[in-house]
């Protein structure tokens, strides 16, 4: 099975949501001193690649970080941070193989807008797991620097995030400690569950310009190891769908239909039942038409070819505003 590939955007003073988990989900801390090592790699990392933690907090079997990278470097520094701790983690443990499951996720922000609700998730995944019932009972964490009951090092950076509570240094602070605290309990935001799936956690106006500047070329062609540039994608009306489909294959062609149903699944947010209704089906015959769409490209090379073909037209004539010619509408 090929592993999904993350999008990755790296440019000059980014931001960013980094997280990645243990190999099948099994511990990467054992101990304190593995914990020690691992903020010990994570100094070096900022040392060797200029990178700066904002937040970060460990938890058993995974870790979560918000990083400004300066260079415009995230992927070396990552690969430095991870190879270094791997080969700590496996000499001290005597193991051998993949410490961490897959790639790391890193989800681009917009830090100003963002960076206050993201924190406060991020500070808040002990009590969320019920490891502790407050988060300054958890000392893995940045959390107890923010509350400033220690002074962070230099690879830790509280005055960004503390900036955007007030002016004054100790009010800010008081702000930013009572907004954590109200969170416990509350539901992760929409906006932090949505960003996982597109890669980007940031204003509509923010993402805008990110595809502009640095997906315009990409998200218009398929990429089926990059998911997230789907999810970015403006998404196609299924009478362009059906209409593309119909062009490529050929309007008596019998795979046309349920080739159309299985691209309308894939490449919009509709339900089963929203498809169901545009092409006379229920839900059930919508997911049998996707089974049978792919058994045929599975089998076939010129249909998954062709496949490719229309979803790449789809994508090209919607960002370029095209309505269908033609459509049976069947």
């Amino acid at each position: 099975m090929i592993l999904a590939r993350q999008l990755r955007i790296e440019y000059p003073g980014a931001f960013y949501h980094v997280f990645f988990r243990g190999n099948q989900k099994q511990p990467i801390f054992l101990s304190d001193d593995d914990r020690g090592s691992f903020l010990k790699c994570l100094r070096e990392a900022h040392e060797k690649y200029g990178v700066i933690v904002h937040v970060y907090c460990l938890m058993p079997n995974h870790y979560h970080l918000i990083l400004e990278t300066p260079l415009g470097n995230l992927s070396n520094m990552m690969h430095f941070l991870n190879t270094a701790y791997t080969i700590y983690f496996n000499t001290k443990h005597k193991r051998s193989g993949h410490l961490f499951q897959g790639r790391y996720k890193s989800i681009l922000i917009e830090a100003k807008s963002y960076a206050q609700e993201l924190s406060k998730y991020i500070h808040l995944n002990p009590v969320r797991s019920e490891i502790v019932e407050l988060p300054e009972q958890y000392p893995w964490s940045s959390y107890g620097y923010y509350r400033g009951t220690a002074r962070p090092d230099k690879w830790l950076e509280t005055a960004l995030i503390l900036s955007l509570f007030g002016e004054h240094p100790e009010e800010a602070r008081r702000a930013y400690l009572e907004f954590v605290i109200g969170g416990i309990g509350q539901e992760v935001p929409a906006s932090i569950k949505e960003s996982i799936r597109t890669g980007i956690l940031g204003s509509e106006e923010f993402i805008a310009n990110i595809k502009k500047e640095f997906l315009e070329d990409k998200i218009s062609k398929p990429d089926r190891e990059k998911p997230q540039l789907r999810k970015l994608r403006k998404k196609p009306d299924l009478p362009l769908i059906l209409s593309v489909s119909e062009k490529v294959l050929g309007a008596r062609n019998k795979f046309v239909v349920p080739i159309a149903i299985l691209i309308s699944q894939k490449s919009t947010a509709l339900k089963l039942r929203e498809i169901g209704e545009f092409f006379s089906l229920s839900m059930s015959g919508v997911s049998n038409a996707c089974g049978r769409a792919r058994a045929a490209i599975a089998c076939n090379t010129s249909l998954a070819n062709a496949v490719e073909g229309i979803e790449q037209e789809v994508a090209e004539a919607e960002q370029e505003g095209v309505k269908p010619t033609f459509c049976s509408k069947r």
